[in-house]
């Protein structure tokens, strides 16, 4: 196992960890930091949230969709929470704050531009629609406090984006679940999971810059 593949499994490890430790406030404080633009994946965080209420090791009802909800709902408070976080540093230390800092929880410049220039074109919607995206949606909220929306519009924007987002990586955990034989199995398929979802964000990345300097050529 490479350097790489090392780190994603340990962070991996601790995920489950936690979870497995606290349960649903496990779940609500990793969503937190996740949305609070540190490098903690959701993917994984919901996935194996879902798996574990199909395997019975997280019991609210005994009714699996209930519970597998409540997994998802404890994700969509977290999310909240956690942008609440970066909405507030966006008002009070702006682009030099994360600009000085970003780099220590692997935030850079060009995740903030990108975040910013959706924050542009699209105004306060774009705090709804980058909830449903990968990388972006945890960056969308510091744009937001620099710009200063409007504290009510961000919290019911960014619940209502993060619900369908929670809701579909946590019924995925549900059903890939009934098909792990062990926690064991589902951390190697969880491992896999950041791996593709990670090759997946930079190839997607690369291509946009190959179409973006096509795109400068032709205009030139």
């Amino acid at each position: 196992m490479g350097p790489i593949e090392s780190l994603i499994a340990g962070i991996v490890q601790t995920i489950l960890n936690v979870i497995q430790a606290i349960g649903y406030p496990g779940i609500f404080f990793l969503m937190a930091l996740e949305s609070m633009a540190l490098p903690i994946p959701s993917e994984v965080i919901l996935t194996f949230g879902g798996a574990l209420v199909s395997q019975g090791q997280l019991v609210v009802t005994g009714n699996e969709i209930i519970d597998t909800f409540f997994v998802a709902l404890a994700g969509t408070l977290g999310c909240t929470a956690g942008s609440l976080v970066a909405y507030f540093i966006g008002i009070k230390g702006g682009r030099p704050l994360v600009l000085r800092y970003g780099r220590y929880i692997l935030l850079s410049k060009n995740h903030l531009d990108t975040a910013e220039k959706w924050f542009k074109r699209y105004g306060d919607k774009a705090v709804f629609g980058s909830r449903l995206l990968p990388v972006i949606r945890t960056f969308i909220s510091i744009p937001a406090g620099m710009f200063e929306m409007d504290l009510r519009k961000f919290i019911i924007y960014t619940t209502a984006g993060s619900l369908p987002w929670c809701l579909a990586l946590s019924y995925l955990g549900l059903y890939l679940g009934k098909n792990w034989q062990s926690i064991e199995g589902s951390y190697n398929i969880l491992v896999i999971i950041v791996v593709v979802g990670i090759a997946a964000v930079l190839l997607g990345y690369f291509l946009w810059k190959y179409w973006k300097k096509k795109r400068q050529q032709a205009q030139a």
